[in-house]
């Protein structure tokens, strides 16, 4: 019976894998396709690449989305990690439930009803102030700095709920300051949780199309906006040059960052045994 039950989730196993991966495999090898026809093999080339990487159009998408992703990123990780030690830290205050709410509404309201209330809020901006002047980078950030911080919160809200706050309470207590017990003791312990959530803003902000379609204007075209034009005028083999080369760029990430904590895992293993 077990050797059945075995099998059977390792079927699964492959199943599942095999389901996620196989498109991937095949998207990276018609990147190498020579015909401009998808479907048709016409032979292995890097002309897409080649025409790929002198399109100016792909530089300026690819650099205007890094930008508004590390800024939003980094935005979000300082507020959404305050609102994470008010959840956490202060106990019960007024307004706690609607402030709650309002943190959580970004991550069930859909986004193309975020994107459509965002862009009303321009609007109405630029009427009464006449700010902002024109959509583009700047109202693409603000909007993805919005929905990004409450997955920040959320991520540090459930890290605080993990660690014992007895370190911070012994400092108290021997009379540091609220101010030193943050930055000293609380922020290190937040460290970990702090980067998750700025990694996951930066991937949310990079992958964003329907947010960004609602609140960008002539001249700020982002990555995957571009990708979406490029593939409702038809599939070409230079999208999947473009993919391939976000796929090959994530798993060197990945890669490094795994041996990174396979180092410090050994360093601490070793000064465990000294």
């Amino acid at each position: 019976m077990n050797q059945k039950k075995s099998k059977f989730l390792v079927s699964c196993l492959i199943f599942g894998y095999a389901f996620l991966y196989i498109p991937i495999f095949l998207l990276i090898i018609y990147s190498f396709n020579y015909s401009p026809l998808l479907p048709v093999w016409g032979g292995f080339s890097t002309r897409w690449y080649t025409r790929l990487l002198e399109s100016p159009e792909v530089w300026s998408a690819t650099a205007l989305s890094l930008q508004i992703a590390f800024i939003s990123a980094t935005v979000a990780t300082v507020f959404g990690t305050l609102a994470g030690l008010a959840l956490a830290r202060l106990g019960r205050f007024r307004g706690k439930t609607v402030f709650t709410g309002m943190i959580s509404a970004p991550l069930v309201m859909p986004e193309v009803i975020t994107g459509l209330s965002l862009l009303l809020l321009f609007i109405t901006l630029w009427q009464l102030t006449g700010w902002p002047e024109q959509r583009g980078m700047m109202t693409i950030t603000i909007a993805h700095i919005t929905f990004a911080m409450a997955y920040v919160a959320v991520i540090v809200q459930s890290r605080l709920a993990g660690t014992n706050q007895a370190l911070e309470e012994a400092a108290m207590d021997l009379g540091a300051k609220p101010l030193r017990v943050l930055t000293d003791i609380t922020i290190p312990m937040l460290a970990p949780g702090m980067m998750a959530g700025w990694l996951l803003a930066f991937t949310l902000s990079l992958d964003d199309l329907i947010i960004a379609s609602f609140v960008s204007g002539p001249g700020s075209t982002t990555l995957p906006m571009l990708i979406y034009s490029r593939i409702r005028l038809g599939l070409k083999p230079d999208i999947n040059a473009l993919a391939t080369i976000l796929i090959v760029s994530v798993a060197i990430g990945v890669l490094v960052a795994g041996w990174i904590m396979l180092r410090q895992q050994k360093q601490r293993a070793l000064l465990a045994n000294q």
